[in-house]
């Protein structure tokens, strides 16, 4: 890990990953495997959440046992690929809170157009992850990261299944003290801002449009 980049290079990922790009993939299919990856990348995103102690009996003894400590998580969606993502960790974390953060890119500039969010009264005090497949431009990112810091969040954290450099680099550069984890990260932009060999848009290949 280096200038808080985490890269999952896990076989499972790596394999998942493969099918993800090829474009005979179907939707349906296609949104089984960003579910699978993001279960497999969220034993690693989440190392470090808080425990504590909870006494208990198992059938043969009392014991104290570690749980994870309350509140529970925010899973932050960035709609809408984000929520293709958002279902595999939340059969892992199934007590999480869900915030929703609608932003676009606009076609010709590139840049974020933010249009929603929502998300538990106490976001500033617990931990977030932020789930996008893609970390293309970033601009997205930075956005959603925005607009959770101006709302008092300092325990954040981002996972995309695929990054550009351009992208790491300009998330880097705004925000250098939060976490990315990454399942690949491929090898530049096109003038359209797609990710190069990437997967194509992730929201079209989840939802079929």
């Amino acid at each position: 890990m280096t200038d808080n980049l985490t890269v999952i290079d896990h076989p499972l990922v790596e394999h998942k990953i493969s099918l993800l790009r090829d474009r005979e993939t179907k939707s349906v299919v296609f949104r089984a495997l960003v579910r699978e990856i993001a279960q497999l990348m969220t034993y690693e995103v989440t190392r470090d959440l808080v425990m504590t102690d909870r006494n208990i009996e198992t059938p043969i003894a009392p014991m104290t046992a570690r749980v994870l400590a309350s509140p529970a998580p925010v899973l932050v969606s960035i709609l809408r690929a984000g929520n293709a993502m958002l279902d595999g960790v939340l059969d892992l974390i199934p007590t999480a809170s869900v915030a929703h953060i609608g932003v676009y890119r606009d076609h010709d500039t590139l840049e974020a157009v933010e249009y929603y969010f929502n998300g538990p009264p106490d976001i500033a005090e617990r931990y977030n992850l932020i789930v996008d497949p893609m970390l293309a431009t970033a601009n997205s990112s930075i956005s959603a990261i925005s607009q959770l810091k101006e709302r008092g969040v300092t325990n954040l954290r981002l996972a995309s299944i695929l990054a550009a450099p351009e992208g790491l680099a300009a998330l880097r550069a705004a925000y250098p003290d939060v976490p990315v984890f990454v399942g690949a990260v491929d090898e530049r932009l096109d003038d359209k801002g797609y990710i190069i060999p990437g997967l194509g848009d992730a929201g079209d290949r989840s939802f079929g449009t």
